[in-house]
């Protein structure tokens, strides 16, 4: 698809490379100057955009590890894959990165409080709650969660002060008739009414 979409911009006349715009000057700011973007403004303003919660999760040489995700997208359909962002400072991530495999679980409606036992750090995430392995990979695909995506790590970018990790999927499934996603939105978990 993407081969035909270049050959008819050609004959179109379009061009079909991007020239890449110039990198901007970078300084440092002053200890009297205010940041470009002040980070809790940018955090109230991005708030605004609602998205889906997922748990990422992994099974490593020291038993099952997981961390609450709310930076989750499908990245490719050919091949499949799918992209999370993790903060440089998680404990969580070299553990999955060591792993490397990880299941995506996508939460639904009514279960903010696994999210909230899995957004903490250093506490044992997986206590009571149930889990099998994912056909695949074998990490901890969790119970109840409406749907899950089974992948390989196959690309770690920077991005700033968060990391951008790229997954093959490997295997992936969701149940039917499960109800409406978790939501967040401006710091608070909903849900989907429509």
């Amino acid at each position: 698809m993407a081969a035909t979409a270049v050959r008819h911009l050609r004959a179109a006349g379009s061009p079909t490379a991007v020239e890449p715009l110039p990198r901007p000057a970078l300084r440092a700011v002053r200890e009297d100057e205010r940041p470009p973007v002040d980070p809790a403004e940018f955090r109230r303003v991005l708030g605004h955009f609602a998205s889906g919660v997922t748990i990422v999760t992994a099974l490593d040489a020291d038993g099952p590890t997981g961390f609450a995700c709310q930076s989750f997208a499908s990245l490719s359909l050919d091949p499949p894959l799918v992209a999370f962002m993790v903060a440089r400072t998680s404990t969580t991530w070299p553990r999955i990165a060591a792993a490397g495999t990880f299941c995506v679980n996508v939460l639904g409606a009514g279960q903010d409080e696994l999210c909230r036992s899995f957004a903490v750090s250093g506490a044992d995430k997986f206590a009571g709650v149930a889990w099998d392995p994912a056909p695949a990979t074998g990490s901890p695909r969790l119970a109840g969660a409406p749907a899950w995506i089974d992948c390989t790590v196959t690309t770690v970018h920077t991005g700033g002060d968060h990391l951008i990790v790229v997954g093959r999927v490997e295997g992936l499934d969701a149940t039917e008739g499960a109800g409406g996603p978790l939501l967040f939105h401006r710091g608070r978990f909903g849900r989907f009414s429509g």
